[in-house]
């Protein structure tokens, strides 16, 4: 049973979890030689060459496009695991990554940046569906191995997490300067998220589908049999088709909250509030900055160039290694400790890196660092009048503080405490709102911290510094500890 599940959330996880940190990071490497073929095709189609503005522009669009395509994703991903089950959702979630693998590839061939664009938004759709990856854990927590080997079942519910971590880590190695980090293999570099969507299409065959989605929502009862017995491994699964079956009655009595009654209801307004400020204070936090742009982060900073890919590649290990940290620690410490640690440790990281980049250079450094013609284009900065050079390195520090704080907590426990603070009825509404927060704040970080680097320099991680405190400091003043709390418990601590 414990081989069958396992085997099971890693191929989710692989096609899935781990496409969602590849696609997160793999734009960071190929900046330079994607915004030259951008003002390239321009010049083509046009005669002249992009402004420097515009190519701003237009890349930033490039990298955050994925996050309205995490958008529309989620607000889907209901639908299409309540008609087609786990394994049809998967199924066309990777037709989807073929599709964008495809577009992404072609796209230099063709002469269109268009379909850079296009396929960087259909990624963000099929990341948008990792949503219904825990729809997979609920089978891992409703079989999973039973005491005393419960601590399995807790590791098979944290793979996709450690997944997304594997999938950044992948992107940085891949966008090595002896892989894929040259000029020439931009597209193929993008277009490698074929190969895991690929696998798990072929490999989905293997399994069969959701037990609970057979019986709870098809009313399959002699599929799901099939499905238990098979997971199980013998055919007496009398008990947990019938345990299945009272959860099925259990969830027929609830009737559902829409997100605008949620949002209207007084009952459980501070636990709104706080699913509000938690996950939008998650992805505004900085690290979608650091995720998306950690190349420029550390060419302002200062590091040499042949060093930077390397010095990337340090910060994805650092995060696999906060994961598993956070995973462990999490049933130790509970949330709330977590998300205290993580956010302060993010907004004291990044007061530092604004700290170091100031004491880096002198007045005309600063002067020509974030001067508006130079900043825009977010070349190479010119070399300034050095007064502490070791300074650089502090703030490549600060960038691994951010990585390793946000890994620590916000990366994870947010989506754990939307379940532990609402009842069934309200839980679906309050992930909607969540994740609709975090996808449209993950978009703004994405595409807006160009253009906050040209107007503040060093002092744009201030906001972000801001940012993470003041949710420490309304976690702390707020939020309680959910860890082994009922809902009514919860309810009590908040009025």
């Amino acid at each position: 049973l414990t081989l069958r599940l396992l085997s099971l959330t890693l191929l989710v996880s692989f096609g899935s979890s781990m496409l969602y940190g590849y696609s997160l990071a793999v734009v960071n490497a190929p900046a330079a030689p994607i915004k030259a073929f951008y003002n390239a095709t321009w010049s083509r189609r046009h005669g002249q060459g992009l402004p420097p503005g515009p190519l701003t522009l237009l890349y930033a669009l490039t990298v955050a496009v994925f996050a309205l395509g995490g958008l529309l994703g989620s607000l889907l991903v209901g639908l299409l695991v309540s008609r087609y089950g786990r394994n049809g959702a998967l199924g066309r979630s990777a037709l989807l990554v073929l599709l964008a693998a495809a577009a992404m590839g072609l796209s230099r061939h063709l002469g269109s940046p268009e379909m850079v664009i296009f396929g960087r938004f259909i990624m963000g759709v099929h990341s948008g569906g990792c949503s219904w990856v825990p729809r997979c854990s609920k089978d891992v927590h409703s079989l999973g191995p039973k005491p005393p080997w419960l601590f399995l079942r807790g590791l098979l519910g944290l793979v996709p997490s450690i997944f997304i971590c594997l999938g950044v880590f992948s992107a940085q190695v891949l966008g090595l300067p002896e892989l894929l980090g040259q000029d020439r293999y931009w597209p193929l570099l993008l277009s490698v998220v074929v190969v895991p969507a690929s696998l798990q299409l072929l490999l989905l065959r293997c399994f069969p589908e959701s037990p609970r989605y057979l019986l709870i929502e098809r009313n399959d009862i002699p599929g799901a049999t099939e499905a238990l017995r098979w997971f199980l491994g013998t055919a007496n699964v009398r008990d947990e088709v019938e345990e299945m079956r009272e959860e099925q009655r259990s969830l027929s009595s609830v009737d559902a909250v829409s997100m605008w009654r949620l949002l209207r209801d007084r009952s459980v307004r501070w636990q709104t509030l706080s699913v509000v400020v938690v996950n939008a204070g998650m992805q505004l936090s900085g690290i979608d900055a650091v995720w998306f742009y950690t190349n420029t982060i550390f060419e302002a900073a200062g590091i040499p160039a042949p060093q930077i890919p390397y010095v990337t590649v340090g910060t994805g290990a650092v995060e696999i290694v906060a994961g598993l940290m956070g995973c462990v620690a999490i049933e130790r410490l509970g949330r709330r400790p977590l998300l205290l640690t993580g956010f302060c440790s993010m907004g004291l990281c990044s007061a530092g890196l604004t700290v170091s980049r100031l004491l880096q250079v002198g007045a005309s450094g600063r002067r020509a660092r974030w001067g508006v013609r130079h900043a825009v284009t977010l070349a190479a900065p010119r070399s300034p009048q050095a007064v502490l050079p070791g300074m650089r390195y502090v703030a490549a520090g600060c960038v691994v503080g951010i990585i390793a704080g946000f890994c620590l907590g916000p990366a994870g426990v947010p989506f754990l405490m939307t379940a532990e603070l609402f009842t069934q009825s309200h839980r679906p509404a309050a992930y909607i709102v969540g994740g609709s927060l975090n996808w449209l704040s993950n978009f703004t970080v994405g595409f807006v911290f160009p253009f906050l680097q040209v107007s503040a320099g060093p002092f744009c991680y201030l906001f972000f510094c801001g940012v993470c405190l003041l949710v420490a400091l309304y976690i702390y003043v707020i939020v309680p500890e959910t860890k082994n709390r009922t809902f009514m418990e919860i309810s009590q601590t908040f009025a």
